[in-house]
Order: structure tokens, then C-alpha cells, then sequence
């Protein structure tokens, strides 16, 4: 009988997302090694079989060394003190501060300069649950809340417990050239489903989170200066 046969259900340690990446990013690295034919080959067959393998079972022996278990949804907020990464980027945008931070503050907006979000819908006056485009044609969604707020200045959030992605962070929008631009600074720290294996997958394939914002920051400064429907956000 095969190892995956013997994994019973009370076994799995690995949460439905997390198996997902880890089956991409072992398959990955697998077809990664079978390329190079170097001396490189079969650490990479190693790691690249062991990803898979967690993938497919849902167990991964390392967690339950350290008593983990991602199949079971966090109870915490945000992101835990000393976890996660952080990303820091900024962006100058020919608005005025209320006009950028009202526009931004219509959560529904960000899915227009976010490509991944597929929605924000407002759940309550500081709560919203949010989907993005997921692996494998797949969704991933959390809830999360705002836990600060000065209007034209700040916000600040964080998931909600069971958050699929836990994150937490902060958008500033600071007044520049007598109120006629504004710097807009997203600090974001956040811990994908893989507990770090998540941001190593994304490299692979060309998305990581330090890009990504950059990108979407690009997208929101130029949505802002040439869409005069922005104009009166």
C-alpha cells in the first residue's frame, strides 16, 4: 500500500490552499530538474518529490513535529508578531490627498488597479470580505476589518480570524505641493497560506509580492491622473 493510501483524514496537516501550492511548486521544480540534467538534478528531484508529496497527502511531517496544522483555519488577527514578510512601496500622484484617500476608501474600487482581487465587498462600516484570484483557477477569500482611520491621512487593517492570507498594514496618503500631489505609502505585512513557501512558489512564477504592489501602485497613479471619473472620488 502507498504512503499516500495510509494518510487518513486525521493525518492531514496542510490546508486545502497550501497542498494546492505545494503540488504547483513541487511539480515545478521537478520539471526545474528534469531541464538541467546538472549536478543540481537531484537535490532538486528531492525537494521537488517532497513538495508534491505533501501536496497530494496534505501531511507534511515537519508540522507535525512542531505541533502545526494549516488545515485547521487561524484564529488570530492580522498577522502574529516575528511572522510573516513585509513590503513596503510608495507612489506620488497628481491629486489631492481627500480625492486619492476617497477614491481608495471605496474598497469596491480596488479590484480596477488590483488585477488579482476579483472582488472587496463591504460587509459593514470598517468590515469587508475580500476574493482573489487563487493557484489553480482557484479563489482564495478572507474577511478582514479597519482598525484606524483618519480620513485623507491613514487607514489601517487587518484579516479577520480564518483568513485564508493573513495580513495587516497600512495606506498613508501624505499632502505634498500645497495639497496639489500626494505621496500614497502601502506597508504591508501578510503571511500566504504556505507559511513562506507561498512567496518562494510566487517567484517561481514570476509574482512576487514586492512586484506586485509596485505594479498595482503604477496602475492606481495613472487610473488616478488620466480617468476624470476619478476626479470628484
Amino acid at each position: 500500500m502507498s504512503h499516500a493510501a495510509t494518510i487518513k483524514s486525521c493525518d492531514i496537516n496542510v490546508g486545502t490552499t497550501e497542498r494546492i501550492i505545494s503540488a504547483l511548486g513541487g511539480a515545478a521544480i521537478l520539471g526545474c530538474g528534469l531541464k538541467q540534467r546538472s549536478g543540481a538534478t537531484p537535490i532538486l528531484l528531492l525537494v521537488g518529490g517532497l513538495l508534491a508529496a505533501r501536496g497530494i497527502t496534505g501531511h507534511c511531517d515537519a508540522y507535525e513535529k512542531l505541533n502545526v496544522n494549516t488545515a485547521v483555519p487561524s484564529d488570530e488577527y492580522g498577522v502574529p508578531d516575528q511572522a510573516g514578510f513585509h513590503v513596503e512601496e510608495s507612489v506620488e500622484i497628481r491629486r489631492s490627498s481627500a480625492q486619492v484617500y476617497g477614491y481608495w476608501r471605496q474598497l469596491k474600487n480596488l479590484p480596477k488597479f488590483m488585477p488579482h482581487l476579483k472582488s472587496v465587498v463591504e460587509t459593514g462600516p470598517k468590515t469587508s470580505h475580500w476574493v482573489v484570484k487563487g493557484p489553480a483557477w482557484r479563489s482564495v477569500s478572507w474577511d478582514a476589518e479597519i482598525i484606524n482611520e483618519h480620513p485623507g491621512e491613514m487607514i489601517a487593517w487587518q484579516t479577520l480570524p480564518g483568513a485564508q492570507v493573513q495580513s495587516a498594514g497600512t495606506v498613508r496618503f501624505e499632502s505634498l505641493n500645497e495639497g496639489r500631489n500626494t505621496r500614497v505609502t502601502v506597508n504591508l505585512k501578510y503571511s500566504p497560506p504556505a507559511r513562506g513557501l507561498g512567496a518562494v512558489t510566487a517567484r517561481i512564477f514570476g509574482q512576487a509580492p514586492e512586484q506586485q504592489l509596485q505594479f498595482d501602485l503604477a496602475r492606481f497613479k495613472y487610473l488616478l491622473e488620466t480617468d476624470s471619473d476619478t476626479s470628484d472620488a
